[in-house]
């Protein structure tokens, strides 16, 4: 073969080297990373995104395992978990950590009866969502910021596009 018939067999082989290496990185970086929601993992415990509109929470579809809501407002994603606490109470949050959240990993999944930050690795327990406030936790949702009835908690649009800043860096 000539010197041009190599140089161009190289070529297409570094080509289909270079095609194969961005796939393996896009699968690698979608397995690490966050999905279309803003976090990973968990992904059975995620509900529908909303999109600018509020948050409902059906009561009876909450347990001991945090369910995760997200919602993408005024093209900000961001999430909201529920988990039931052992007192039979719901209790919410912003799934972004208090400390991290600029670090766009600050979000949280569930371990055991423990929420682990995904940036820094601090393990919350379950029964202190929306209890604990300041350092590196979930974002409470107070009883004023919710709207609870016996059937559903609702998050108003109005909360959500309050919170957007805290979910700007989310990756």
């Amino acid at each position: 073969m000539s010197k041009n018939t190599n140089k161009k067999l190289d070529m297409k082989k570094l080509g289909m080297i270079i095609v194969a290496a961005v796939a393996l990185v896009a699968i690698a970086y979608s397995l690490k990373t966050p999905d279309s929601s803003g976090s990973g993992g968990n992904d059975e415990l995620r509900k529908k995104a909303v999109k600018d509109s509020d948050i409902v929470i059906q009561t009876k579809d909450i347990t001991e395992t945090p369910s995760y809501y997200p919602a993408n407002i005024q093209g900000v994603d961001l999430e909201v978990l529920a988990v039931k606490a052992s007192d039979g109470t719901i209790r919410t949050a912003f799934n972004t950590c208090q400390v991290c959240y600029n670090s766009g990993r600050g979000y949280y999944e569930a371990e055991g009866n423990e929420l682990v930050c995904q940036n820094c690795g601090n393990r919350f327990k379950m029964e202190d969502v929306e209890v604990t406030r300041g350092g590196c936790n979930p974002v409470p949702i107070t009883q004023e910021y919710k709207t609870v009835t016996d059937d559903t908690i609702t998050i108003s649009k109005d909360m959500l596009a309050q919170a957007t800043t805290i979910f700007a860096d989310w990756k």
